[in-house]
């Protein structure tokens, strides 16, 4: 069995999706559709950049969805790729909604609508340099919410991402991730500090979650074609009520990424077809199951090699 996966922010480069753009027309037409929903040249940026324009929240998030769904129809309709054994769809947090389009429950315009004004809204919920975002590497989510525990002063400091097998992001304010990285060095945990806009995944985004629920409510969902497996439960859904309450959930909830690619595992799905810019996903996935293929489609050679390997 196979599953679809999107990834989010982080994996975002300027001329991602080039070769596809250079070479199919439907590419185009979704570029150009995107620019005249977003009423700026969207497309341009994602070309040519430059990076630092692309970087803004409200742009990377957008501009992933804009190359996923690219890829995507390409994929479907230029190569009229076999689905049949597909089970899941699935999107790391903004890859959720990559994942609602491409299967169906959400009309790209909607997604573009909602992914802009979501990245705004994150961006605004935490006045720069109040919030920071770690990578902690090699240890459990259960050792990692311990130390937590033993942080002395009452801020925001919460597990972001369960991303893979040792691999955690955290998000909170500047002194309680400060106050948890002299932990870490204590109990010699190794983690990286992450250059991020803002701390996102976390309660400090409650602002941006209240924001974008009336805009995710006004919107209108569909049953998914295939059931697509949500970031706050890592269980699959299909229910575009319940889909609409856990994408608002989702801006301040943890990514239970980790949990999601086993519970696709135990279900036998043992191809995972990763379709957007980067190849984190892949990473995530071969870290987290065994026994399984794992294939990113970047280029049209990738996607050839997925169609017949796959």
């Amino acid at each position: 069995m196979k599953a679809i996966l999107f990834p989010g922010q982080g994996s975002q480069i300027v001329g991602m999706g080039s070769e596809f753009y250079n070479n199919f027309d439907i590419v185009k037409k979704i570029f150009k559709e995107a620019d005249d929903k977003l009423n700026y040249k969207i497309s341009k940026i994602i070309l040519e950049g430059p990076e630092d324009k692309l970087k803004l929240t409200q742009n990377t998030q957008p501009a992933i969805l804009i190359v996923s769904y690219a890829i995507f129809s390409v994929l479907k309709k230029e190569y009229n790729f076999d689905f049949k054994s597909t089970k899941f769809f699935a999107g790391h947090s903004l890859g959720e909604y990559s994942a609602l389009v491409c299967a169906d429950a959400l009309e790209f315009n909607d997604a573009l609508f909602l992914l802009f004004e979501r990245g705004k809204s994150m961006q605004e919920a935490v006045p720069v340099g109040k919030g920071s975002m770690i990578a902690v590497l090699g240890s459990q989510i259960d050792e990692l919410n311990n130390l937590i525990k033993k942080i002395k002063i009452k801020g925001v400091c919460e597990i972001a991402n369960d991303n893979a097998e040792g691999q955690t992001i955290i998000s909170g304010d500047i002194e309680s991730i400060n106050s948890l990285k002299d932990i870490l060095k204590e109990n010699k945990k190794k983690f990286i500090p992450l250059n991020v806009s803002a701390p996102f995944h976390c309660s400090l985004m409650n602002p941006a979650a209240n924001k974008m629920k009336d805009k995710i409510n006004s919107v209108k969902f569909k049953k998914p074609i295939f059931d697509v497996v949500c970031n706050v439960t890592s269980k699959p859904e299909n229910n575009p009520e319940h889909i609409k309450k856990l994408l608002i959930e989702q801006i301040c909830s943890t990514v239970r990424w980790r949990e999601s690619i086993v519970n696709m595992s135990k279900e036998n799905v043992n191809n995972f077809i990763e379709i957007g810019p980067g190849k984190v996903l892949c990473g995530m996935v071969k870290r987290t199951v065994k026994n399984i293929n794992c294939f990113s489609i970047n280029s049209i050679d990738d996607m050839k090699k997925t169609i017949d390997e796959s």
